[in-house]
């Protein structure tokens, strides 16, 4: 089966080359778990590995024969615009990755359909310096699902595509999206993905959804990588537990492996420790 590498090396080796393409994988977590941490190693190593082969080498390594990196990288926002997302790359692994991967990776802002129709003033997610041609059309934008679903349908198919964050859209667009259209978004990205190819990495806050909504998406998922804070003795750890993933569980629980320790280096986040459950 074809894979594509989530860029986090570890991980990547333990599943035999990355995620079976055609997968829409959840990277849920609590905040400051290293959800997001993922999905920025994800996107910039998969993005470094076409523009800086070097300096891939050096942080990643060997791609398994059984896996191919997309041919693009593109990662959307419906609150924060490119440059932010920069910074916070910067802020995960070492700028030699970010400076070369940014050049690789195409960020798409959809701020503008997303706050369009909210109290926000227009300014703040359109920019100071707008025009107020840019200013007055802002509002006869397509919605933020319309616009999220041209812009995948345009993009996606083979590629790496980043979804931050999909529990961004519950109240969007002054409440015109419902938690029910966020469920079936899932469920239909996982149809459409599977027959486009590619790895499409949804974000999820845990912390903004309740349980049973959390397993709503899980069950409409491919895969789902959950991240939470543990402590043990005197300190806290980061860890990442492997829940539903058609193609990959059942590997890993022939290993009796589903629960890994987390950390985050100049290479972003890693997996530094296996936890075994028998």
């Amino acid at each position: 089966m074809d894979r594509i590498p989530f860029g986090v090396a570890e991980l990547d080796s333990v599943l035999g080359g990355g995620a079976p393409e055609g997968s829409v994988v959840l990277v849920a977590g609590e905040s400051g778990a290293g959800a997001r941490e993922f999905a920025y190693t994800s996107a910039a190593m998969n993005a470094l590995a076409r523009v800086d082969a070097e300096t891939f080498d050096l942080y990643y390594g060997d791609v398994a024969d059984s896996a191919a990196v997309p041919p693009a990288v593109h990662y959307l926002s419906f609150t924060t615009d490119a440059d932010y997302i920069e910074r916070e790359l910067r802020y995960t692994m070492a700028d030699e990755i970010v400076d070369a991967a940014v050049e690789g990776i195409e960020f798409a802002d959809l701020s503008p359909e997303y706050f369009q129709l909210s109290p926000i003033p227009r300014e703040w997610y359109m920019g100071a310096t707008s025009s107020i041609h840019d200013l007055g059309s802002a509002g006869n934008r397509d919605g933020v699902l319309s616009a999220l679903g041209e812009y995948l349908s345009a993009n996606a198919a083979g590629n790496l595509v980043v979804v931050d964050a999909v529990t961004d859209l519950v109240g969007a667009s002054g409440g015109e999206v419902e938690w029910a259209d966020v469920a079936m978004l899932v469920r239909g990205l996982a149809k459409a993905v599977h027959s486009w190819g590619g790895l499409l990495l949804a974000l999820v806050n845990i912390d903004t959804i309740s349980d049973r909504q959390l397993g709503q998406l899980v069950d409409g998922s491919g895969g789902t990588l959950q991240f939470s804070w543990e402590s043990g003795g005197s300190k806290r750890a980061r860890t990442m537990v492997v829940r539903e993933f058609r193609g990959v569980l059942s590997q890993l629980e022939s290993e009796n492996i589903v629960r890994f320790e987390t950390e985050i280096h100049d290479g972003g986040l890693d997996i530094s420790d296996v936890r075994k459950i028998r």
